[in-house]
C-alpha cells in the first residue's frame, strides 16, 4: 500500500498559482494571529 501512494505523488507535478486575495488574505490572518505560551500550554488569539 505504501508503493501506491509513494508512487503517485511523484507523478504529478502541479504549478499552482493562487490568487492575490489569497495570498493577501494569508499574510493578513499570519500577521494578527498571536500564539501565547504558557508553562506548558499554547493560546492562540487573533487580534482583530
Amino acid at each position: 500500500m505504501a508503493k501506491i501512494y509513494s508512487n503517485a505523488s511523484q507523478k504529478k507535478n502541479l504549478n499552482l498559482m493562487p490568487k492575490d486575495e489569497t495570498i493577501s488574505f494569508l499574510l493578513n490572518y499570519s500577521k494578527a494571529l498571536s500564539v501565547i505560551d504558557y508553562n506548558k500550554l499554547k493560546f492562540e488569539a487573533l487580534l482583530n
